[in-house]
C-alpha cells in the first residue's frame, strides 16, 4: 500500500476557523480573516470539536494518491458517497501480469498462501486467454468491416480487455486519487479505523489520518474510532480494547 496526501487546501486550519469566524461575529468577508492568528485559529478549532459544529469544516479538503489496494477495498472505501474518486481503469487498462494483495492471515499460513498464489497465477492464465481471443475476434469483424490493420487493434485490444476484466478477483490491486473535505474523512475515520473495520481498509485510514495529522493537528486530534470520544457503540460486538486504543492513537 502507498498512500500520499498530494494536495489540500491551504492553511486548512485557517480556513476553517475563517468560516467559523463569520458564523459567529459581524464580521464582512473582506475583514473576516483581519486578526484571525493562529492562537485564534486554535481557539475555534478547539470550540467547534467541543459543540459539534461540522459544518465549517468542510471548508478544508484533502486529496490523497492511494495505489497498492485490492478492488475489494475500492468496494468498501467508495460507500463513502461524499467524496470524489477517480480510479484506474479495468476497462482502459490491460491488466498484464495484475499485481494483487494477499490478506495478512492467507500470507501467514504456508499452506493458503500456496493455494492464494496457484489461484492467482490461474486467473492471469485465464485473462489473457480470454483477453487474446476476443481481440482476435474483434480485429478480424474490424478489419472485415473496412478498419485498416493497426485502428482495428487497438480498438480490438480495448474491446477485449472490456469483458476478460470479469475474471479478474478482487485481490487485483488498483490506484485511485480520492478527495474528501474533513467533516468526510472524520466520519471515515470513525468508521474506517476502529478495530472491527477490516484489516486492508483500517490500514488505508490509519495512514490517511498519520498524513492528515501532519498539517491539521488541531482539526484531527480527536479523529479516529468513536472510542477515543467516549463509550465503544459497538455494545456487544466491541472489541472490548478502548484504552489500547485511545493509546495507539495518542501514538499516531
Amino acid at each position: 500500500m502507498n498512500v500520499k496526501l498530494i494536495a489540500y487546501t491551504p492553511d486548512p486550519e485557517r480556513t476553517v476557523a475563517c468560516a467559523a469566524k463569520l458564523c459567529y461575529s459581524p464580521a464582512g468577508i473582506d475583514t473576516v480573516m483581519e486578526g484571525l492568528t493562529k492562537e485564534k485559529a486554535d481557539s475555534f478549532i478547539h470550540m467547534l470539536m467541543e459543540i459539534g459544529h461540522e459544518s465549517p469544516i468542510e471548508h478544508a479538503s484533502f486529496t490523497f494518491g492511494i495505489e497498492g489496494v485490492s478492488r475489494s477495498l475500492l468496494a468498501q472505501i467508495t460507500r463513502h458517497r461524499l467524496a470524489s474518486y477517480s480510479v484506474q481503469s479495468q476497462r482502459y487498462v490491460k491488466e498484464a501480469a495484475f499485481e494483487f494483495v494477499i490478506p495478512p492471515e492467507i500470507q501467514s499460513e504456508p499452506k493458503a498462501r500456496e493455494e492464494f498464489l496457484k489461484a492467482m497465477e490461474e486467473d492471469a492464465r485465464h485473462y489473457e486467454r480470454l483477453a487474446n481471443i476476443l481481440e482476435e475476434k474483434h480485429r478480424a469483424e474490424l478489419i472485415k468491416a473496412g478498419m485498416d490493420e493497426k485502428a482495428a487493434g487497438k480498438k480490438a485490444e480495448k474491446k477485449a480487455i472490456e469483458d476478460a476484466r470479469f475474471v479478474l478477483p478482487n485481490a487485483c490491486t488498483t490506484k485511485m486519487i480520492c478527495t474528501m473535505n474533513a467533516r468526510e474523512l472524520m466520519n471515515f475515520f470513525t468508521h474506517r479505523c476502529c478495530n472491527r473495520a477490516q484489516w486492508e481498509i483500517r490500514a488505508l485510514a490509519e495512514e490517511m489520518l498519520r498524513l492528515v495529522k501532519g498539517v491539521a493537528p488541531g482539526l484531527f486530534e480527536k479523529a479516529g474510532p468513536p472510542c477515543l470520544r467516549g463509550s465503544c457503540p459497538e455494545g456487544k460486538m466491541s472489541c472490548g480494547e478502548a484504552e489500547k486504543m485511545r493509546e495507539k492513537y495518542r501514538k499516531l
